[in-house]
């Protein structure tokens, strides 16, 4: 089934206008919905609006939208207010700079969409296209959708061109955040990891070879209980932390066969320590020295 375009757009690359159409290029099918139904009658539940202060159902018509400024203290925008404003849809992605790919942290990563030429757009989409690919970067700009902006960076892939929408600098964490101690590698650990690691490495990255087992099971469950089956439910595993011995949780990670890639590389052998020498009583004589015999 060939994909349906959800909207139409212009990418403005210079005095350059490419008539481009947009594509969704994920999709929210993963996951698996239940409603809320009442136990006693199995009857879909409706979701309800409480007042907190007068106890009583509120209708949407009586709703407004109100900041909290202070505790408990708002104040209120209208519908038309929040249109206003909102940022109007221009539907063109304006490119502000070429950066290397490399600069951009996945972290900034967000939603994805992909982008395929319009009517007459074929040749400067190839052009832009190939253009970032020989150069090695990627275009940075802005969106105006849903009455928002957006920062997105549009960037060459095999058969075409990528519209990702990335975060503000605002809305992602720093590590500083976080209190990492420093600690120190010691070599013989850093080998057995970095063998560790060949040992599991891979060419590319092949998504087909990961599949949602949590949702294999729910669907399972489901249809088991559609057909009047009974579910059985494994005891919950404990549990805890365990202190363990670095090198030996490596060694016995390298010694343990891969099915995939065939049977591991032998561990390094330990650090040979030379056995400590017995205290000799001070009146022990000496050792005899060894005679050489002579070959006839």
């Amino acid at each position: 089934m060939a994909a349906r375009a959800i909207a139409s757009l212009l990418v403005s690359f210079g005095m350059v206008s490419i008539p481009v159409k947009l594509f969704a290029a994920t999709q929210a099918s993963a996951g698996i919905s239940f409603n809320l139904l009442h136990r006693t009658c199995g009857s879909r539940l409706r979701q309800q609006y409480v007042c907190l202060k007068e106890d009583v159902v509120v209708e949407r018509a009586d709703m407004v939208k109100g900041y909290e400024f202070a505790k408990d203290q708002y104040v209120t925008f209208t519908p038309e207010e929040l249109t206003a404003l909102g940022e109007k849809a221009t539907q063109t992605v304006e490119i502000d700079e070429f950066v290397p790919a490399a600069s951009i942290d996945p972290i900034y990563y967000d939603k994805a969409y992909f982008l395929g030429p319009d009517k007459g757009g074929a040749k400067p989409y190839a052009l832009l296209v190939e253009s970032m690919r020989q150069t090695g970067r990627t275009a940075v700009g802005r969106y105006a959708a849903r009455g928002k902006q957006y920062i997105v960076q549009l960037r060459p892939v095999e058969g075409g061109l990528v519209m990702q929408q990335l975060l503000y600098a605002g809305e992602v964490r720093t590590m500083k955040d976080l209190e990492i101690p420093e600690t120190e590698v010691k070599p013989a650990e850093l080998k057995l990891a970095q063998m560790l690691i060949e040992q599991q490495a891979s060419d590319k990255f092949d998504p087909s070879q990961y599949t949602d087992e949590v949702r294999g099971r729910i669907e399972a469950a489901v249809q088991k209980k559609v057909e009047g089956q009974e579910i059985t439910l494994a005891e919950p595993q404990e549990t805890g932390g365990q202190v363990i011995d670095l090198m030996e949780a490596l060694r016995a990670s390298l010694e343990k066969k891969s099915p995939a890639r065939g049977k591991a590389p032998a561990p390094p052998p330990a650090a040979e320590r030379k056995p400590p020498k017995r205290a000799q009583p001070e009146d022990a004589p000496a050792p005899a020295a060894r005679k050489r015999v002579k070959k006839a």
